[in-house]
């Protein structure tokens, strides 16, 4: 077991706010200034990530088919990252980045992970990941061949009660996973979501957030990143709070707060629920925030680019097939240099407005962020998801680009549209699990 350094014990959420704010305002006297820097050289888009000794460290990010030397912008040279069909390479240094990811899904969380080590020039070493959905269990293992994948209920792989000693099969898995450096998760949200009305803020699914705590006393990573949606918070039984709690208890420095994604550069709006905790390191998710932060991004950074692009052949660049009284909607739209469907042209329980759904049947404009992207992203009546300028809805391939998934990431294995969407729908963007991993390791 690692030995932590000590943390205030802080009971309420409340509490940890407080001491976030109080950390951060002492961080920002002695700001780092140029946490990174982006230039063309040899061929590739170069990152220069400094380091907290202030030690420059240079990773490559995609090729550049210029041959000049330059200084350019992150706008340009993380737009090339997110564009390249070819995975940048690793760094050279003998250090790993040893990392858990519960429930997975496709590896949204272990892609941003693989950009921070690669970005400290460290190699990437997925142990574990765990997930329910045997097609994304199928497409994590595709593109993260070191792990142990398996197919399973989470509960079921960590099954002891928080608290207890560990059981025969926990404490196999912390013999073959040891020295673990971050474990992720996203537990379903479906429990915390504000369109679901039934048994929002007191799903038994939300409990499913302590199985990360168990996580932890099994495998005693150095770091921890929970993510949620902002409403997982106002759960019944308090299970954000309780498993701050429980991670104090084991002497980890925790940090609650919500992250709006468009403010550190994912092309769309969504805000994210982020629980960080580390023994290490009092990092905040302020700090995340405001050292990451980027000019907000649109539509046309993200997939402008595939406008022009002839048909790939593959499933993820196949648009959907909408039924004749979709693209009669979509024809409207366009004809009329619309944005937003009026109600007289939705279907009959909107006909007569009165609802708050604004945004679906809409069309996406290049010059803007688009809306969350969800796994609805395939069907007009799900959200804003008509793309600016072709008459259809967007692709999985554009879908993935505003999650910032980049295009070396492979969904080849995939033969169903339903599975690509509820994958790159579920998929959290890599640039949040980035930012806070930089944070945590520089």
């Amino acid at each position: 077991m690692r030995t932590p350094r000590t943390r205030p014990c802080l009971h309420t959420i409340g509490e940890l706010a407080a001491y976030d704010r109080q950390v951060s305002t002492i961080a920002d006297v002695a700001r780092d200034v140029g946490l990174e820097r982006f230039r063309t050289r040899n061929g590739s888009y170069e990152r220069v990530l400094s380091r907290r000794d202030g030690r420059p460290v240079a990773s490559v990010l995609a090729g550049y088919r210029g041959t000049e030397t330059r200084a350019t912008c992150a706008d340009e040279a993380e737009r090339a990252w997110l564009q390249s069909s070819v995975a940048p390479p690793f760094g050279s240094a003998r250090t790993s980045l040893r990392i858990v990811d519960l429930f997975s899904g496709c590896g949204g969380l272990s892609i941003g992970l693989a950009e921070a080590a690669r970005a400290l020039n460290r190699s990437f070493e997925p142990v574990l990941a765990v997930d329910v959905d045997a097609v994304a269990a199928q497409t994590y293992a595709a593109n993260f061949p070191s792990a142990t994948t398996l197919t399973q209920d989470v509960e079921d792989v960590f099954p002891g009660r928080v608290g207890a000693r560990l059981n025969p099969a926990e404490r196999l898995l912390a013999k073959r996973h040891s020295d673990v450096d971050v474990l992720v998760g996203g537990p379903p949200c479906q429990g915390h979501s504000d369109f679901n009305n039934r048994t929002r803020h007191s799903d038994d699914k939300n409990e499913l957030y302590r199985t990360m705590v168990r996580a932890a006393e099994v495998l005693t990573p150095q770091h921890i990143l929970i993510e949620n949606v902002p409403g997982a918070v106002n759960d019944r039984r308090a299970v954000v709070q309780r498993t701050a709690d429980a991670l104090v208890g084991l002497g980890y420095r925790v940090s609650v707060g919500v992250i709006d994604l468009s403010e550190i550069g994912v092309p769309q709006r969504r805000r994210r629920l982020v629980l960080m905790a580390s023994l290490t390191h009092s990092v905040t998710v302020a700090d995340v925030t405001d050292r990451h932060r980027r000019a907000g991004r649109s539509v046309a950074w993200a997939f402008q680019d595939l406008e022009s692009v002839p048909e790939s052949g593959r499933l993820v660049d196949e648009a959907a097939r909408s039924a004749p009284a979709t693209r009669q909607r979509i024809d409207y739209l366009f004809e009329n240099g619309d944005f937003d469907l009026p109600d007289r042209q939705r279907p009959a329980c909107h006909a007569s407005g009165g609802h708050s759904y604004k945004a679906i049947y809409g069309r996406l404009a290049w010059d803007r962020p688009s809306q969350t992207i969800t796994t609805g992203f395939y069907s007009m009546c799900m959200g804003r998801y008509v793309h600016p300028s072709r008459r259809r809805t967007i692709t999985a391939h554009e879908a993935a680009r505003l999650q910032y998934i980049p295009d070396w990431f492979s969904f080849d294995g995939v033969t169903r549209r339903t599975a690509l969407a509820r994958m790159i729908g579920n998929a959290v963007p890599s640039r949040l699990s980035y930012a806070v991993a930089v944070e945590w390791l520089r």
